[in-house]
């Protein structure tokens, strides 16, 4: 005979968790794999307030702000998207018709991007031509990198204009790729309306 109370209520729980297990399952559909839905605006853009040696069209749900780094020269910003803590940083230098100083900003570009192949599963490089004459190196990074999208062009002589698109998270790519694809858009945008002053 059970005389303990603490022996009963063992086997009470024993019990009630085996009867528990013994319910029927059939009734179970796995759900599947899913991700926060992410709600964005239609496209609507604005001119770059003057300024800057250049200028372009960028989202008006971006902010302009100025880039605090301390290496930032003058004309280096950051289109900032508050809703999604997104931002495109945007660098700008005078080549001032050196070769040395081109070659050197060029070498800068591909280090930047490389510097993801760690993490990077492919890196995909196009060069584009914009409606106004401008070609443009692109480059798309695929897996759990910081920058999904980086781009320079420049004249080689006067202008060096280099972009990269980072997320401070880290929240997968594939949740995020809405917004990625969304940006992207507005980063073709202002590569085919800018212009040098």
């Amino acid at each position: 005979m059970l005389t303990s109370p603490s022996l009963r209520f063992a086997c009470f729980a024993l019990s009630w968790l085996l009867l528990g297990a013994c319910t029927s399952t059939s009734d179970y559909t796995p759900k599947p794999k899913g991700y926060n839905r992410i709600d964005l605006p239609p496209h609507s853009y604005q001119q770059l307030a003057p300024g800057h040696p250049y200028t372009f069209e960028y989202s008006r749900y971006a902010r302009v702000l100025r880039d605090s780094s301390y290496l930032a020269q003058p004309h280096w910003i950051n289109l900032y998207y508050p809703q999604y803590h997104a931002s495109v940083q945007i660098t700008y230098t005078d080549v001032n018709r050196s070769s040395k100083v081109f070659n050197k900003l060029l070498e800068d570009a591909r280090k930047l991007t490389s510097k993801h192949q760690i993490k990077a599963s492919a890196i995909d490089e196009d060069v584009l031509q914009t409606p106004n004459g401008m070609r443009v190196a692109v480059f798309e990074l695929s897996g759990e990198v910081p920058s999904q999208f980086q781009f320079y062009t420049t004249d080689s002589t006067r202008h060096f204009f280099r972009g990269a698109l980072y997320f401070p998270t880290a929240t997968s790519n594939d949740s995020l790729a809405p917004v990625i694809n969304y940006v992207k858009k507005d980063i073709v945008r202002m590569l085919n309306t800018l212009q040098y002053k």
